[in-house]
């Protein structure tokens, strides 16, 4: 009952409470970076959701477009703005994936949604992280995060979607907001300081 319909319900809610308490900043962190990045506040990437389907994440743009004489992106310290140094830091690039909340997407807490080439590198047990929408914040993002393993992660996601229920969500949701205003390293960006994932080993 929870996870097919009381939690879609309150990720409606949760969502709207939260842009509506988040509204002021969301609109200074969007002027800000609509100036640091020349008219290009926000991130737009393909990512797969529940399922696998693909969906476009929005998340506010902490890097430019800089390229070296290649044609290459530049690396990441070389790219992330002063503005988007700052966002990232308190996770205030993650505001506009409540747009993605509210419009069923994603959801308030689940795995967090990965790249999609990274689809068929999966074995059989670590794709049922699909089962569920992805999150905002999660499981495996209230331990440890970048700090473990690929294999440790995806084990945390389906331990989340093996037990998902209002009490587990809800303390991911106060731990996440304790790491946060403690700057524990939730905020880290998405495979920041992380390998590419190859495919798991077994």
């Amino acid at each position: 009952m929870y996870q097919f319909f009381i939690k879609r319900v309150l990720d409606i809610i949760l969502a709207l409470v939260g842009f509506a308490i988040l509204s002021p900043i969301f609109i200074t962190v969007f002027v800000a970076l609509l100036i640091a990045n020349t008219g290009k506040p926000f991130f737009f990437q393909e990512r797969p959701g529940k399922d696998g389907r693909l969906f476009k994440i929005i998340k506010f743009k902490s890097m430019n477009d800089k390229k070296d004489s290649s044609g290459n992106l530049l690396p990441f310290d070389k790219r992330i703005t002063k503005v988007g140094a700052f966002i990232r830091k308190y996770s205030l690039d993650e505001i506009p994936q409540l747009i993605n909340v509210i419009k069923g997407d994603m959801s308030i807490v689940g795995p967090r949604p990965l790249l999609p080439e990274y689809l068929p590198l999966y074995t059989s047990e670590q794709k049922r992280r699909h089962n569920v929408r992805p999150g905002i914040t999660g499981w495996a993002q209230v331990n440890g995060r970048n700090a473990i393993t690929w294999e440790k992660k995806f084990e945390l996601d389906v331990w989340y979607v093996d037990r998902l229920s209002f009490l587990l969500d809800t303390k991911i949701i106060l731990l996440t907001i304790r790491k946060v205003v403690k700057n524990e390293g939730v905020n880290s960006a998405d495979n920041l300081n992380m390998p590419v994932f190859t495919g798991s080993k077994s």
